[in-house]
């Protein structure tokens, strides 16, 4: 399946996910957030919060094709 990627802050990686377009990733079906952040090599607690389809969720959350997700670190008081 794909979901597509943003990324927000320092959490941003050339050919990645970047702030600005998605990224296209493909995943296996059933797979979770937790996944995406394996499959890309960031540590889980690098990301203070992870939308889906524009609603805050935990990273166990499964995705689905098309999802659009998007990733943020903490930042100032968080």
């Amino acid at each position: 399946m794909k979901v597509s990627l943003k990324c927000f802050a320092q959490l941003v990686k050339r050919d990645v996910c970047d702030y600005r377009d998605s990224t296209a990733h493909e995943l296996p079906t059933g797979a979770s957030v937790n996944n995406l952040i394996d499959k890309l090599g960031f540590q889980g607690k690098e990301i203070k919060l992870v939308y889906v389809n524009n609603v805050i969720v935990p990273q166990t959350t499964r995705l689905h094709e098309g999802d659009r997700v998007a990733f943020a670190p903490a930042t100032g008081g968080m």
